[in-house]
């Protein structure tokens, strides 16, 4: 009876020395994850990226997509992201200027606008934006959607183009404004709007062009959208690992299938 009760004890203090460095550990592992503020238009994208890289590297990321100007706001504020993707390279530029960067940063790709409408709408698809405006005259277009232009890069490219266009004061009273620019898309195509103006690069994603049309607009049409990326100045070292790794050749292959125009010599 007295040996059964050791025994007994010795298994316990033995199960509960386990679990205690399980709980140890367990926290431990969290903590290694790699914090990233991205761009909401490079979602699909950087998902994709991602995936490959903890596949091949086992090192683990903990991604939050956003607007750029609202990340920037969260960063100054001491959120704890160790690598920022932004739409815009102007984003960085304030960060790099207000000391919390370690340089500033690299740009990792180049982004365009896209026209896009549900398959029911009747909202005809054009470079220079001429059955919108046809659209527009009929009454056709109850709702159109951008993302907020006061926070988001694309978001202000729309604008800048609507109102080269002359429609901005006409499709003023029309507007859904999304957050950030993947939930414009998602209002756009969700077929309680006509049609919006969001990022290409989530108008090629096969989640959309299942629920619409889309047609990329020219280059020229809209001031550049040049996308920096930039590590924080407490960034890890498997932060910057995945610094490195997306300006190598597979990462910049899959922006590409995105439809994202890349930077040369990179």
């Amino acid at each position: 009876m007295v040996l059964l009760e050791r025994l007994l004890n010795s298994t316990t203090k033995a199960v509960l020395t386990a679990l205690a460095l399980l709980g140890l550990c367990l926290p431990a592992a969290a903590a290694q994850s790699v914090h990233v503020a991205a761009a909401a238009n490079i979602k699909f994208a950087l998902d994709d990226i991602a995936e490959r890289y903890q596949q091949q590297t086992g090192r683990q990321l903990k991604i939050s997509y956003g607007s750029s100007g609202n990340f920037v706001a969260q960063i100054k504020h001491g959120a704890p992201f160790e690598l920022f993707l932004s739409a815009d390279e102007r984003y960085v530029d304030a960060l790099a200027d207000a000391g919390i960067t370690r340089d500033k940063g690299v740009v990792y790709a180049y982004g365009r606008l896209a026209l896009v409408a549900p398959k029911n709408s009747p909202l005809k698809l054009d470079q220079e934006l001429q059955g919108l405006q046809q659209a527009l005259a009929a009454g056709q277009i109850k709702r159109f959607a951008i993302a907020n232009p006061d926070h988001a890069p694309y978001g202000e490219r729309a604008r800048a183009l609507l109102k080269q266009k002359g429609l901005w004061q006409e499709l003023q009273a029309n507007l859904i404004y999304g957050e950030n620019v993947s939930q414009a898309a998602q209002f756009a195509l969700s077929g309680s709007t006509q049609g919006g103006i969001v990022a290409l690069s989530l108008a090629v994603a096969p989640q959309f062009q299942a629920r619409g049309h889309y047609l990329a607009l020219p280059v020229d049409s809209h001031a550049p959208l040049t996308q920096r990326m930039v590590l924080l100045e407490k960034a890890s070292d498997d932060a910057k690992t995945f610094y490195d790794y997306l300006q190598g050749p597979e990462a910049r292959q899959v922006f590409s299938a995105y439809g994202f125009a890349l930077p040369e010599g990179s």
